[in-house]
């Protein structure tokens, strides 16, 4: 997916707010009439847009069309998620029948206002288990209340970069493990100069280039709601450990004031110049793209990639991490449900076709089959988030009627702590998942 639209993902949350109940679900898979074996033409609508990813997608369908002669399909690109929940509430001859998004924050909403049809009764004929054909989480963040309104299309893992060479000469042999080990690699990796840095360990703050509250979260393996669907943020004690981790590694690392003035004078997350690409910073959370841009900035030293580190009561969930990515599904309001699922189908469960799409844009393959091909091309570091993927161990963050909202909230509580302007954790937690509970009791 490219890489700015990561950026975005809170801000695309908004855009969800467009679909509503009233008027995306009146066609159905169950009731979809088109013969999928006659000569017709689907609409795909899709947001890549950087070239080596728009030639893959145009392989990708391809290779539906070489299998399925019969099926046309109408490619549509550089599609925002605004354009595609307007047209899924619209419909007409112009609309999708089969789309894709960056932001799985949106699942939730897609499936509860009936937007995307449900694709259980599709895989069931299909004779399809999507609980043994994609990996766990990615299996979790396509569906909301088993309602399966989306599958995953590639995906993206999160893990720990390292500059081995700063490592070998701080006598560091190999990468943390637990995060004790993680906060001790940083600080003794940290080096300063004057006021500021010539070197930082880490950059912890929640605005630092992937540092989210729901990627240091993650690594805990937080609840986020019980089975009523309320928030468990206040309760859950994996919220809380991984917000006083991030705490200290602010203040242990030269407190929040300091960090940010220091983040404000470095390169840009999507650029060439990014702080740990040019040595500026030693270890950095980030997803599996970063490996191909870092390689392609040249840095004068050696790259190394392993997991995140766990929490040390947890050491034997090591190999885990955040996972999140590409959703696809059928447009309601499509009267080609049958052709559309064919093409759904192929490029979501289609080991070839998954491997072939992530070897053309780097992203993390979406099925264990893929996961485990002999036809998939990387280097060997990539190695790391392929396995991350597969851990049943790795997490998400699960699908919400109102979309990411409920992130954002989390993510707020974070800035505030952080810079000291909230002081007492468990009052900002027990106020933020009120703040969420009345954010989904308004959406339903």
């Amino acid at each position: 997916m490219p890489r700015a639209a990561r950026n975005t993902a809170f801000a695309l949350t908004a855009s969800a707010v467009l679909l509503t109940a009233a008027c995306t679900g009146q066609a159905s898979s169950s009731g979809a009439s088109d013969d999928a074996s006659k000569e017709q033409t689907i609409t795909f609508w899709h947001a890549w847009s950087a070239p080596n990813e728009v030639k893959g997608v145009k392989a990708l369908v391809a290779g539906f069309e070489k299998a399925h002669p019969n099926i046309h399909v109408n490619v549509v690109g550089n599609m925002t998620d605004d354009k595609i929940n307007q047209a899924l509430r619209a419909g007409g001859s112009k609309a999708p029948d089969v789309i894709s998004s960056f932001t799985t924050n949106n699942v939730g909403k897609f499936c509860s206002s009936g937007a995307l049809v449900d694709l259980n009764p599709l895989f069931k004929k299909s004779k399809i288990d999507p609980n043994t054909t994609f990996p766990k989480a990615m299996n979790q963040y396509t569906q909301y209340q088993l309602n399966r309104c989306a599958v995953p299309l590639l995906g993206d893992a999160y893990g720990l970069y390292y500059n081995k060479t700063a490592f070998e000469k701080a006598g560091i042999t190999s990468p943390p493990k637990t995060w004790t080990e993680f906060e001790a690699d940083a600080k003794k990796l940290t080096i300063t100069q004057g006021d500021s840095y010539k070197r930082l360990g880490f950059m912890p703050d929640y605005h630092g280039w992937e540092t989210t509250t729901e990627h240091y979260m993650g690594q805990f393996s937080p609840t986020y709601f019980n089975k009523s669907g309320e928030s468990t943020i206040a309760t859950d004690p994996a919220v809380s450990d991984a917000m006083t981790l991030q705490k200290k590694l602010v203040d242990d690392l030269g407190g929040f004031k300091k960090l940010e003035k220091f983040r404000s004078g470095l390169g840009d997350e999507w650029g060439p110049k990014h702080p740990f690409q040019t040595g500026q910073v030693a270890m950095q959370l980030d997803g599996e793209w970063r490996l191909g841009m870092a390689m392609d900035a040249k840095p004068g030293f050696e790259i190394g990639v392993a997991p995140l580190p766990v929490a040390d009561d947890q050491v034997d969930q090591y190999g885990k991490g955040y996972i999140t990515g590409t959703i696809a599904g059928i447009a309601a309001t499509s009267q080609k449900q049958n052709a559309a699922w064919e093409f759904v189908k192929y490029i979501s469960t289609d080991t070839d076709a998954v491997v072939n799409f992530s070897n053309a844009i780097h992203n993390v393959p979406s099925t264990l089959d893929a996961l485990k091909s002999p036809k998939l091309k990387y280097d060997p570091r990539f190695k790391t988030f392929l396995d991350i993927a597969a851990n049943p161990n790795s997490t998400t963050s699960p699908a919400s009627v109102n979309g990411g909202v409920y992130l954002t909230t989390i993510q707020q509580l974070g800035y505030d702590y952080e810079s000291g302007k909230l002081t007492d954790l468990q009052a900002g937690l027990e106020k933020a998942a009120k703040q969420i509970d009345t954010d989904i009791a308004q959406a339903k």
